[in-house]
């Protein structure tokens, strides 16, 4: 399903585009700035970045889809990640993914229905001897349980 863009949406990102086409290996930093701006990189953006870095439209496609990190559909207000890393794994990561996904009602890649949480994987936040360790928007936190996830989770809705 293609989701339709706003003007500004759309403005913004022949912005980033125009800032970019010039640059040698453009691709990764325009979708990165793409994603920074508008919080994820839409369908509707592959053809435009095509012609602008003369690549097809399959190959911006498949960037998008191949790095984990790139979302094709809006995010929540808040992005909450789980190191899935081998660190926090052997800590209890997937109690704790198990449990959160429970929680909120959503699987990885998805939003809660009131828009206010993104659940993501993520492979190492480099916070390993704190591990399980989870980042909320651009903070860490290591030594993770159900509890100390579920503050987090309430003050990002009450923020």
């Amino acid at each position: 399903m293609t989701i339709a863009l706003t003007p500004q949406e759309h403005a913004k990102i022949e912005a980033h585009i125009q800032a970019h086409k010039n640059k040698a290996g453009a691709l990764l930093p325009l979708l990165h700035a793409i994603q920074d701006d508008i919080s994820y990189v839409p369908e509707a953006a592959y053809l435009p970045i095509s012609k602008a870095l003369a690549l097809s439209v399959a190959e911006v496609h498949g960037v998008v889809t191949f790095y984990h990190h790139f979302r094709t559909h809006p995010a929540g207000k808040h992005i909450l990640q789980v190191c899935r890393a081998e660190s926090c794994q052997a800590m209890g990561s997937e109690k704790l993914e198990a449990h959160i996904k429970a929680t909120l009602g959503i699987d990885y890649h998805q939003t809660t229905a009131d828009g206010a949480i993104t659940l993501e994987p993520v492979y190492c936040l480099g916070n390993c001897a704190c591990s399980p360790a989870v980042m909320m928007d651009d903070e860490v936190y290591g030594r993770m349980n159900a509890e100390k996830v579920a503050a987090l989770v309430k003050e990002a809705r009450c923020a």
